[in-house]
């Protein structure tokens, strides 16, 4: 059983999310060949100012 985890900054649409779910298990599903109920798709949001890189947060480097 397939587990897929991604983890993005928040932001993006609940729609946004739902077709890149969408996207993400079809893709498993072609290279995996499992059936669908067994791919799950965790998607975690992570706050702008919670992700860094560079010693700079996201939220920061908007900011600027």
């Amino acid at each position: 059983m397939p587990l897929i985890e991604i983890t993005l900054v928040e932001g993006r649409d609940p729609e946004r999310l739902r077709d890149l779910i969408h996207e993400v298990h079809a893709a498993a599903r072609r290279a995996l060949d499992v059936p669908d109920a067994n791919i799950r798709v965790v998607i975690r949001e992570i706050p702008a100012t919670h992700w860094a890189a560079g010693d700079v947060t996201i939220a920061e480097r908007t900011a600027r």
